[in-house]
């Protein structure tokens, strides 16, 4: 047997991924000076601030240590919270679509996303295509984030799969390069059709 026809389970990364995922699509809304938007996504609610919430830090503390540093922008760093599903502006292009043909095909379905737990119960209900998932890690809910080796073993104790088994898709390659130091295929995701031609190198689609 190829190491190849040995990989059966297919795990997917979220943001970027599956869904589209960017700050300035909710900020845009309410900043209307796009300079001061660039000043704003550089300073006050930063990829690397939301990061604190993906590695399990809570939004009660977050959120008004954030409001004393720029209380002029308390009702945006409140908006964060409370508006959060609005910067995930959709599905990635073609993505949703091999989901649903790898499900059909009998292929098992995990997940590991970088994502706050509080953020991920208000993101969930809004999407049915997790409902063909077996079990997906939220960093949030764990405390541990990609590319940490702790997250991926945590995955492949509690989805009760071997490393070798699994093909895992992330857009971030540091993600990526963490799943294949666990020994773990993977995948750094570009496009749709890039990831259905692997897939289908793989025997899964």
């Amino acid at each position: 047997m190829t190491a190849i026809s040995k990989i059966d389970t297919v795990i997917f990364d979220v943001g970027n991924v599956l869904y589209r995922w960017d700050l300035r699509c909710l900020f845009e809304k309410l900043i209307d000076d796009p300079q001061e938007l660039d000043w704003f996504l550089l300073n006050v609610v930063t990829p690397e601030w939301h990061f604190q919430h993906d590695a399990g830090r809570p939004l009660a503390d977050m959120l008004p240590e954030r409001i004393a540093q720029f209380p002029k922008y308390e009702a945006h760093i409140n908006a964060y919270a409370a508006r959060f599903n609005e910067t995930i502006p959709g599905p990635v292009e073609g993505s949703l679509a091999l989901v649903e043909q790898l499900a059909a095909n009998g292929v098992s379905l995990f997940g590991i996303t970088n994502f706050g737990s509080e953020l991920w119960q208000r993101f969930r209900p809004t999407t049915a295509i997790f409902d063909l998932f077996s079990d997906i890690v939220v960093s949030g809910d764990e405390k541990l984030v990609k590319p940490d080796a702790a997250i991926y073993q945590l995955a492949l104790d509690r989805f009760d799969v071997a490393a070798d088994q699994c093909f895992f898709i992330d857009d971030r390659l540091e993600n990526i390069e963490g799943a294949e130091a666990q020994g773990i295929k993977g995948h750094h995701f570009r496009d749709s059709v890039t990831l259905e031609r692997e897939l289908k190198a793989l025997s899964l689609l």
